[in-house]
């Protein structure tokens, strides 16, 4: 099975994706994990996501589409895989077309004021990148991550004023893929 997850910033993707993962023993590919992991590394990638990172805005096509297109062509991948925060673009979903065939896309919808309360409220590991929430998924000493002993953060485009310009950019830019899909008969 090849699906993608679409949904707002904070709409649960990732939750999701870890427990389709599971049922289906297929991997979950984020590209807002691997783009973190790039810009920590300091790697090429990583320097020319970050900036757009910084100011909640989405990382050029052309550099999601590399990220993506070396990910797809690992092992692991051949049975399938859920992308979680790919394609954001029409003009990416044209460049996965390409690429792959997508079997289904499983659209979250969640209002924006749910979604700025939840990303709000996140944490993450500084360590070994596993996400909390001040009320919904707390670790067991607080600030402290319960798998690995790290410290909790909150990441910088978790802050309310920054959650509000990505979910405009996601209405804007992303929300399109539904009726791409849709006429695809995948959603």
């Amino acid at each position: 099975m090849k699906m993608i997850l679409l949904g707002a910033p904070g709409a649960g993707k990732g939750t999701q994706a870890e427990r389709l993962c599971k049922v289906l023993n297929i991997p979950t590919i984020s590209t807002g994990n691997i783009l973190r992991a790039a810009v920590k590394n300091g790697t090429p990638t990583g320097k020319q996501a970050e900036a757009y990172m910084k100011a909640g805005k989405l990382v050029p096509d052309e550099v999601i589409i590399g990220v993506i297109s070396e990910r797809l062509a690992e092992a692991d991948c051949q049975k399938g895989f859920i992308l979680d925060g790919v394609p954001r673009t029409i003009p990416q979903a044209e460049a996965l077309d390409k690429m792959v065939k997508i079997d289904k896309v499983i659209d979250l919808e969640v209002s924006d004021e749910a979604i700025i309360a939840r990303m709000s409220g996140r944490r993450v590991c500084e360590k070994c990148g596993s996400s909390y929430h001040l009320l919904y998924k707390k670790p067991a000493v607080e600030g402290v991550c319960t798998n690995c002993g790290g410290t909790l953060v909150q990441r910088k485009d978790d802050h309310p004023d920054t959650v509000k310009d990505r979910l405009r950019v996601y209405h804007e830019q992303t929300e399109p893929l539904k009726e791409y899909y849709e006429k695809q008969g995948k959603l």
